[in-house]
């Protein structure tokens, strides 16, 4: 009898060229998703007035890290406007305005009844104690929603200004103009080879 032979089967590898195509249109996706997203932010931080909104949602920014672990500074929460009708219990994040006219956002650790009143006592998750105001009902601006976006306000804060607005959609934009005159000259080339090719050995590769 014959020994069985093993056949043994190489797996196909891509080719080099190939694997650029395919490593070419992920990156020039990735760039254009990108520009896309720094546009829309920018845009909707001037409309806003240096608060981006998405979904009825303000995204703010958060500029200590009081409220660690919940949120670190830097990142950007997602919070929605606080209407009087809505009940605010112990534990929610809210965002109020302080005496100072400053915006926090902190936990509520207490409600306190002062005749009419309802006052909420808060304070920061990282921090030791208490905040020293009790928050009134009408200084309350956003409940927090669980959302948070870690380094974004980094971005936004950059945003603040028009030269670094523009700076932000520029770069990007030239890295794809870039690229679209690359990838022309490339075809342009490509074309010229494929002119000067012998017709015989076209019909062959065809």
């Amino acid at each position: 009898m014959e020994p069985i032979q093993e056949t043994r089967y190489k797996k196909k590898s891509l080719p080099i060229k190939r694997i650029m195509k395919i490593l070419s249109n992920t990156i020039t996706t990735f760039l254009i998703v990108i520009l896309i997203t720094l546009s829309a932010f920018v845009l909707m931080t001037r409309i806003n007035g240096g608060e981006p909104e998405i979904f009825g949602h303000q995204l703010k920014v958060v500029l200590s890290g009081s409220m660690e672990p919940a949120f670190k500074t830097g990142s950007v929460i997602a919070v929605e406007q606080y209407n009087k009708n809505t009940p605010v219990k112990k534990d929610d994040i809210i965002t109020f305005i302080d005496k100072s006219e400053k915006l926090i956002t902190h936990r509520i650790v207490d409600i306190v009844e002062s005749g009419e009143h309802t006052l909420y006592k808060t304070k920061g998750d990282n921090n030791n104690a208490p905040d020293n105001e009790l928050v009134q009902q009408e200084n309350i601006i956003a409940i927090y929603k669980g959302v948070t976006i870690p380094y974004l306000g980094y971005l936004i804060n950059y945003t603040q200004t028009p030269a670094n607005s523009a700076l932000l959609l520029i770069i990007p934009g030239i890295f794809l103009i870039g690229y679209g005159g690359f990838t022309i000259i490339k075809i342009i080339l490509e074309l010229e080879k494929n002119s000067k090719k012998p017709k015989n050995e076209m019909s062959q590769e065809s």
